[in-house]
């Protein structure tokens, strides 16, 4: 897809004659994706011992891939790429500057896979030592999802996760073991987490008897990323064979009662983006000892949601609060509407009477 992407790009470029732009892309790909990324990471593949089915793969893609970029830099560096070209193609032509330009072909690209992969690449490039990165991979395409999955081992993320697709709806407990088994073995080093979000897709499931399901069978479930109502089903899970399974607490609206039931160790946020202070500051006063405290910062926290749901939820009106405190993260996309001037103004009148600016995290 990328490749394909390289070649529409560079193609126009050239017919622009802008070579300063084509010389850029081509230098931006082999180095970052083919340099940094697929041989660097594929260290494994290349050097295995015997020529198997994953190690031939990868010199094929390798072989492609070269060959494309000898033909789109050949204009710009025609005596390396005349050498680099006949060397690959051992005598099937006389020259580079013989042969056609590769030909775009729209049916490979997938601009959105092509997005994904850029960003978790961009995120495992910039963190800090220690930090870890949960490369979500769901998609209503399984395939897709298995080979972000590989992906994401390949990067060097520290884990995968995956909701259930929305469409087609997974209604029973087995499908939706085989949905996440198929990810997991895509990247069989990583923690794989299954977002338990219901409201988004319709996955109205029983996530003890998930966890039953996975228990020797699927190596790498790590845990769930929880984000519904039920408390109990959620403390049920947390203490299934002593907390085999990592159950991240996801729902902000009740942090301290999950802490209550008898300590949640981990959670993925909703708001946290905005309101993490007052998030991590319940967990901080519970530690402490000091119930008051965090009963006040967990009302306030719900106080900061009922705002956000009078704006059509988090993704619209928590993105908005993302602008409004200095940081504009753009509009939204289809599906997902936009808020009007003066819904904002609306919103922030009533995120000003709840004190929201003054707790809310700083940029």
């Amino acid at each position: 897809s990328l490749l394909n992407t390289l070649v529409k790009d560079v193609v126009a470029a050239y017919e622009d004659y802008d070579i300063t732009t084509a010389g850029r892309l081509l230098q931006d790909f082999v180095c970052d994706h083919v340099s940094n990324w697929y041989v660097r990471l594929g260290r494994k593949r290349f050097w295995g011992g015997t020529m198997d089915t994953d190690k031939l793969s990868a010199y094929q893609t390798l072989y492609q891939v070269l060959v494309a970029v000898s033909k789109l830099a050949a204009p710009i560096a025609p005596f390396f790429m005349d050498r680099l070209y006949l060397d690959l193609v051992e005598g099937e032509s006389e020259s580079v500057h013989y042969v056609a330009m590769p030909e775009y072909n729209a049916e490979v690209v997938d601009k959105d896979l092509e997005e994904r992969m850029a960003l978790a690449e961009k995120w495992v490039a910039s963190v800090p030592e220690g930090f870890k990165v949960i490369v979500h991979v769901g998609s209503c395409c399984l395939k897709e999802s298995a080979r972000l999955a590989a992906h994401a081992q390949e990067i060097g993320a520290w884990g995968i996760g995956a909701m259930a697709p929305p469409f087609p709806k997974i209604g029973r407990i087995e499908e939706l073991v085989k949905y996440c088994e198929t990810i997991c073995k895509a990247a069989p080093e990583l923690p794989f987490y299954y977002y338990h979000i219901p409201a988004f897709n319709g996955a109205f499931l029983p996530m003890t008897e998930l966890l039953k399901a996975v228990d020797g069978r699927i190596p790498n479930f790590a845990g769930i990323k929880y984000t519904y109502e039920s408390l109990y089903e959620y403390n049920q899970c947390r203490l299934y064979k002593d907390g085999k399974y990592d159950m991240l607490h996801g729902q902000d609206e009740t942090i301290l009662p999950s802490l209550a039931q008898g300590g949640a160790q981990g959670g993925i946020g909703g708001t946290t983006n905005y309101n993490g202070r007052e998030l991590t500051g319940i967990i901080e006063a519970w530690n402490n000892g000091d119930i008051e405290t965090a009963r006040e910062k967990q009302n306030f926290s719900q106080e900061v949601i009922n705002v956000i749901c009078n704006y059509r939820g988090n993704i619209v009106g928590g993105k908005r609060i993302m602008k409004l405190i200095g940081l504009d993260l753009g509009p939204n996309r289809v599906p997902f509407r936009n808020m009007t001037d003066e819904e904002e103004a609306a919103m922030k009148k009533e995120l000003e009477a709840i004190g929201f600016f003054e707790r809310c995290n700083r940029f």
